[in-house]
């Protein structure tokens, strides 16, 4: 197993949490829906689009500096919202969120994590963004609203591509249950991962932390994460609750999980400020285009009414230097920092922002930039489908 000071980008990092993850926990993480086409693509796309350098330009100094969603950022993405972070390591969503704080981004904490969104925002005095459904308990989804603002959040992030779960696959084959449930069946999948077994009895408390006062989610014993999904969610929302959960955050607000030009456009007339360009991490409907592809029609489509950010397969700075070129305000990143945590905690969460931080800022100079704002359209040229 490498070390964690030896991971030497996102893939290596992937490999370690492999290595010390229980093997419904990994595969939770790095699984995708039906044959996992869209997850695949989601990074292949990138390759798609080549950059386009210009030398002899001063890049003594190089600026990753942005400013999204109303906040001031040192880097060009944030964290996306993941949830049940206990599952990959005891330091759980605080560990993330105080990489984040210390690397100067903003991270979002998913209504379906395993710390409470007070306790996060006591956590560290960096940017938060909260990630919310609206549940068939609009009261809870209220509720949120009111907690959201009480504790300082500057954004309210809705997904929208949920209506039902996904067919994930992975998780019926390896077992995967949230609280975990260890039977014959998956005994040795956990046994080999003596360290995350030792962590979990010394630290059990596996709970829906947002809901589990209104919601006995887990009440009943092991539940799966599907039956779980498909129970609470509501298949009803339409772009009138939207404009209403607008209207009820009235800050910073962005919807997740659109793809299309048509839902864009919709997203301004909701009061919308923001979308994050998001296919769910190929998790939702499968055969759903990357992001990448999806962001120029629809920068083309807002103009300048909405943020953009993208979100989906991003595992290197080029990645995240082609999305900005292309015209996202930032991007997002969710498994990348997920292998982080797992591999090593806090520690390995920074170690994936600094990852990423480091290629960002060589590959920025390596195309004759100083500076996130000084990326162009002209950076990036498409590839000939034909030649490939």
């Amino acid at each position: 197993m490498l070390p964690l000071k030896n991971c030497n980008n996102i893939g290596d990092l992937r490999l370690r949490a492999r290595s010390k993850l229980p093997s419904p926990m990994f595969h939770y993480i790095d699984g995708g829906a039906d044959d996992e086409w869209t997850l695949r693509r989601n990074t292949e796309a990138f390759d798609d689009y080549q950059l386009m350098p210009n030398y002899l330009n001063d890049i003594s100094h190089v600026d990753l500096s942005t400013n999204i969603l109303g906040c001031g950022l040192t880097l060009p993405f944030l964290l996306s919202p993941t949830g049940m972070s206990r599952l990959f390591h005891h330091h759980k969503e605080l560990g993330v969120s105080k990489a984040a704080a210390e690397a100067g981004t903003l991270y979002t904490l998913s209504t379906m994590a395993t710390t409470s969104l007070e306790d996060v925002a006591a956590a560290s005095d960096g940017p938060k963004m909260f990630q919310i459904y609206i549940l068939k308990d609009r009261e809870l989804t209220k509720e949120f609203v009111q907690r959201c603002k009480a504790s300082g959040y500057k954004a309210l992030c809705l997904t929208v591509d949920t209506a039902l779960a996904g067919n994930r696959e992975r998780d019926a084959v390896y077992g995967m249950t949230m609280p975990p449930k260890i039977n014959r069946n998956n005994f040795f999948s956990y046994a080999k991962s003596w360290e995350w077994l030792l962590n979990m009895a010394l630290n059990p408390d596996f709970k829906l932390a947002n809901v589990v006062h209104r919601v006995d989610a887990l009440g009943q014993g092991a539940m799966g994460l599907i039956e779980y999904v498909n129970s609470q969610f509501d298949r009803s929302v339409t772009w009138d609750d939207v404009a209403w959960l607008a209207e009820q955050w009235d800050g910073p607000f962005v919807i997740k999980g659109m793809t299309t030009v048509s839902d864009a456009r919709r997203a301004v007339e909701v009061g919308a400020t923001a979308a994050m360009l998001s296919n769910h991490g190929g998790r939702q409907l499968d055969g759903v285009p990357a992001p990448i592809d999806t962001l120029m029609p629809i920068r083309d489509a807002v103009g300048d009414k909405l943020e953009l950010i993208l979100d989906g397969g991003i595992r290197r700075g080029t990645h995240i230097v082609k999305a900005l070129a292309m015209g996202a305000n930032a991007c997002s990143i969710g498994r990348p920092y997920l292998y982080g945590l797992a591999a090593g905690g806090q520690a390995g969460v920074a170690r994936a922002i600094e990852i990423l931080k480091s290629e960002v800022e060589r590959d920025l100079a390596l195309l004759g930039c100083s500076s996130i704002a000084e990326l162009r359209s002209d950076h990036i040229s498409q590839l000939n489908m034909k030649m490939r």
